[in-house]
């Protein structure tokens, strides 16, 4: 779709296009729709489903459009990029998500920036965040991330097998025990397929795999499923997700990372 395909979003005062600025909202307003068409037809209220707005190497013009268009939960991937965007955008009404791979070294800017994780995926970082909010005096909300596929690009903890879903348990049930930090729930990415509706299994499998968790662990919450991307995000909604996280379908293609 040409709104979608944003190209030369930029003038050369760093503002942005009136166009890019329409094209933005028009695609975020599009993107609520087929959210709330996908949950419609999976039965579900639309209501359950929130969206995050991916801004990962987009510049801080292109956060401030998204927020202009609507949106009230943005996501980044890269902490120190975040941290710059979340100090001019100060005052607005942004909750942050922190969405991608959490290096230990980055656990400090991390507790200390966002209002929430998508991505933890080991107790060292869970111990090490655990630290920082404790400092903060303050409690950070967040998913574990699992990889429910197998594959080796993916990190999160190992899920992809049913069988050993019962070894999770120790580890998890030791970061559960951490004060400052609030489980919400579980974080997976789908493999990329041409085909949305061969993510479904993976979705399901998430899905599965919070079940069991509920089970295990009654008096935590394993409410939000964060699922499904620009891609898939439709399939997502009605295998269960409550969080979908969509840069491109609302922004464009991402710009290349420096450094």
């Amino acid at each position: 779709m040409s709104e979608v395909n944003l190209q030369n979003n930029q003038t050369m005062s760093g503002t942005l296009t009136s166009s890019t600025l329409e094209s933005i909202k028009s695609n975020y307003q599009r993107t609520l729709d087929r959210i709330f068409n996908a949950a419609q037809k999976a039965g579900r209220n639309p209501n359950q489903v929130r969206l995050v707005v991916v801004t990962k190497t987009h510049p801080v013009e292109v956060v401030e459009a998204a927020v202009l268009a609507g949106a009230a939960h943005i996501g980044e991937s890269y902490a120190d990029e975040a941290i710059s965007k979340i100090a001019q955008l100060a005052g607005k009404s942004i909750t942050w998500h922190m969405i991608g791979h959490v290096q230990s070294r980055k656990a400090a800017a991390v507790s200390t920036n966002f209002d929430y994780l998508h991505s933890l995926d080991s107790l060292k970082l869970a111990k090490r965040l655990n630290h920082f909010c404790k400092e903060a005096g303050r409690t950070l909300p967040f998913l574990f991330e699992c990889n429910v596929s197998g594959e080796t690009t993916k990190t999160g903890f190992s899920a992809w097998e049913e069988r050993r879903w019962q070894a999770l348990l120790p580890v998890f049930d030791e970061i559960l025990t951490l004060e400052h930090l609030k489980c919400q729930g579980l974080m997976t990415i789908a493999p990329f397929f041409d085909k949305p509706e061969e993510t479904r299994p993976y979705f399901r499998k998430l899905r599965a795999l919070r079940d069991f968790l509920d089970k295990q662990f009654r008096s935590v919450c394993f409410d939000e499923l964060s699922m499904g991307m620009s891609g898939d995000f439709e399939a997502a909604i009605q295998e269960g997700a409550t969080w979908v996280r969509i840069g491109t379908a609302i922004l464009g293609e991402r710009l290349s990372r420096k450094g």
